[in-house]
């Protein structure tokens, strides 16, 4: 039998296993396999809950303030937390705080499927944050940690690709059980995943770490960084109901403003920050970040209101909602590895330029079609576009800012951009749902202002309007003016969500500025 011993099989990678020379090569797919499963989760997840939104809206009676915490308190948790899930896979282990995630993801979702009522949904979905927090940044870390040079941007194009593939099905499956089953469904999907994910963790993949962490983890910035989001968070979302001015959500802000400072001050003065500001020194890998920022604003907000469109203006079943977005993840998966190699062999300028420039072309055919009409020439083209530009840019994006730091600090690395991309869509929600309700409203009052409705009916629909195209017109009125109310507000959907598309489409375009002034040209090794 040959002798056991503990010895590195690939840059940091520690396992106990029959030392030999195909060590490595035995490790690495269950790696991905594992990783990509993992990340799966959280990236099914946020599909299928965005399709099944119009029915958790219509079901549990929720206002759109109502369906946003619902998205919100899971995205604020994710995007807060997992610099620390980043920095405790960097101390304690990566499969070890990796595992941690998967189970705590899988028990949360079991919850959420068993929620009575939207405020337990929404305390659930935050657990569930919390556990997308370990498992997130885990996967990238665990893949960095096992591959180098050219095989890990190739790795990272394979992750990026068939994380994507195994996310294809999940907004349509979702979308069925939604239609044909309950909302319920689509939580319970993730707990045969989550025990696939740690039957591998615990048969085949290695343990790694970096050696040189110790101290205590950096709680306080952690506290800081929940408390400011969960302000800014809290103030825009309230700002639907109340206004801008109210002393309520001016507080808030100012209070956001004021603990994001402290912050900053305690990252620049803890010995073992959760957020190394000296990583930003990196022109690289700043603007990874900023690049990160702005693009994944624009795709987290357009998705979020997207299947509103679908499923309450155009009459889409949720199913077909769901199906509505294979093509995007097909292209996805199909140009992922190939976008994977783009930087060994041109540099990361090139597809990170290029790549925002034709995903803005793509959110701006999502402008194009008005109600009705076929989706092959309609959303489509839209949806095909956007996915070659997104291809093009995240496998690149991601090896970039991995590349751009020691491999000891991959995991705070991961966490950093996770961070940076689940706050633009934490934010993005918040802000352009302000921008909706406003031109909704200002749209809808303009088709009606000329009609002759009854006072009691115009303050029963004006009850409904913060569900936008889900307010339902108020019984009681005539055949013919319920379908021109209906008719307004659908329109008057569409007028927001065009003005969120033109949004869209100008921070794609300012994330191509920014890769093109601040990426290097040089390919990372």
């Amino acid at each position: 039998m040959a002798n056991i011993i503990k010895q590195p099989c690939d840059e940091g990678v520690i396992r106990s296993t029959p030392c030999n020379n195909a060590c490595a090569k035995n490790v690495r797919p269950w790696v991905l396999a594992a990783t990509i499963l993992g990340s799966s989760m959280a990236m099914i997840d946020g599909t299928v809950v965005n399709v099944a939104l119009p029915t958790l809206q219509k079901t549990l009676s929720a206002t759109v303030i109502d369906v946003q915490w619902i998205v919100e308190s899971y995205a604020l948790f994710l995007a807060a937390l997992i610099l620390v899930g980043g920095s405790l896979g960097d101390r304690f282990g990566r499969r070890r705080i990796f595992t941690y995630g998967v189970a705590l993801f899988a028990l949360a979702s079991i919850w959420c499927g068993l929620s009575p009522n939207v405020n337990q949904l929404i305390i659930a979905r935050a657990v569930q944050g919390i556990g997308g927090a370990l498992l997130v940044p885990g996967s990238l870390a665990i893949i960095s940690a096992s591959f180098s040079g050219e095989q890990r941007g190739r790795a990272i194009g394979t992750w990026s690709g068939f994380t994507a593939i195994t996310s294809a099905l999940g907004p349509v499956l979702g979308g069925w059980l939604v239609e044909n089953a309950s909302w319920r469904w689509i939580f319970f999907l993730n707990v045969p995943l989550a025990v696939i994910v740690l039957g591998i963790l615990f048969w085949r993949v290695p343990e790694s770490r970096d050696r040189e962490n110790s101290g205590k983890l950096d709680w306080w910035g952690a506290l800081l960084a929940t408390l400011g989001l969960g302000a800014i968070v809290y103030g825009l979302i309230e700002s639907s109901n109340l206004g801008l001015t109210h002393p309520l959500v001016i507080s808030n802000l100012v209070l956001s403003a004021l603990i994001l400072s402290a912050f900053i001050f305690v990252e620049a003065n803890t010995r073992k920050p959760m957020m190394p500001l000296t990583l930003f020194r990196s022109r690289t890998f700043s603007g990874a970040n900023l690049l990160t920022l702005l693009l994944y604003s624009a795709l987290g907000g357009m998705f979020f209101f997207f299947p509103f469109n679908l499923i309450q203006v155009q009459g889409y079943s949720a199913t077909a909602a769901g199906a509505a977005f294979l093509p995007f993840i097909l292209i996805m998966f199909v140009l992922s590895r190939w976008s994977g190699g783009l930087v060994s062999r041109y540099g990361a300028k090139l597809p990170l330029t290029l790549g925002p420039v034709i995903a803005a072309i793509g959110f701006g055919l999502f402008a194009v079609p008005s109600i009705g009409g076929s989706y092959w020439t309609t959303f489509f083209p839209a949806i095909v576009v956007l996915g070659v530009g997104m291809a093009t840019t995240v496998a690149p994006l991601t090896t970039t800012v991995m590349g751009a730091v020691k491999v000891s600090q991959a995991g705070i690395a991961s966490g950093i951009n996770n961070a940076v991309s689940r706050t633009a869509g934490l934010l993005a929600i918040a802000l352009f749902s302000i921008v909706a309700l406003n031109t909704f409203n200002r749209s809808l009052d303009q088709r009606i202002a000329n009609l002759e409705i009854p006072l009691q009916v115009l303050k029963l629909l004006n009850k409904e309007r913060t569900k936008l195209a889900g307010a339902e017109v108020p019984a009681g009125v005539s055949t013919e003016v319920s379908e021109i109310l209906k008719s307004a507000i659908a329109h008057s959907f569409l007028d927001s969500f065009r003005l969120i598309i033109f949004i869209a489409v100008g921070l794609a375009l300012l994330s191509a500025i920014v890769a093109f002034l601040t990426i290097k040209k040089r390919p990372i090794t």
